[in-house]
């Protein structure tokens, strides 16, 4: 079997190698490390009452408007401090949908840009002001997303069943 589910190009008396196996499951750790974490992200969120507040200690209005004049498109936060509690649901929400598409595998290279999406606008926004760059957490979330964004979840997903199905009806 092949990553995408199938019997892949193989012929008789053919071995995968191990480089062509690992090669196989390569992106599944970032996949399950991002989804696992954009989903804890969303729901950590989603359940913490101060964060979800427009004032307030740990409060998303707080935090934007904190970080308002050191962001790389501070209008960008003057967009989110015109409803920081939609703002901060939207987030929310986005995180965990980003999530669960990423580790159930289902429109996975969508997810992924989602999530790269979102950590590019955390980036240009939140962690913008940090000494050196590589000390800002979202950059390197965002590098994280685009092999997935270009990969998508062809192994153990719910886009390689249904493309596989695709394959088989037709």
């Amino acid at each position: 079997m092949n990553g995408y589910g199938e019997r892949g190009s193989y012929g008789l008396g053919e071995r995968r190698t191990l480089r062509d196996q690992a090669s196989t499951y390569a992106l599944l750790p970032l996949r399950i490390f991002l989804g696992v974490t954009f989903v804890y992200a969303g729901l950590d969120k989603l359940t913490d009452s101060a964060f979800l507040s427009a004032t307030g200690n740990g409060s998303i209005g707080e935090m934007m408007r904190g970080v308002r004049d050191s962001s790389a498109i501070p209008a960008l936060v003057d967009l989110a401090l015109k409803s920081p509690e939609g703002f901060g649901y939207a987030i929310a929400t986005g995180e965990l949908l980003v999530g669960l598409g990423t580790l159930v595998g289902l429109w996975a290279r969508l997810a992924a840009l989602g999530g790269a999406l979102i950590s590019l606008s955390l980036w240009l926004t939140v962690s913008w002001q940090a000494t050196p760059y590589y000390y800002g957490n979202d950059l390197p979330y965002l590098m994280a997303w685009l092999p997935l964004v270009l990969a998508g979840a062809p192994l153990f997903s719910a886009d390689a069943f249904l493309a596989a199905r695709r394959r088989r009806s037709m």
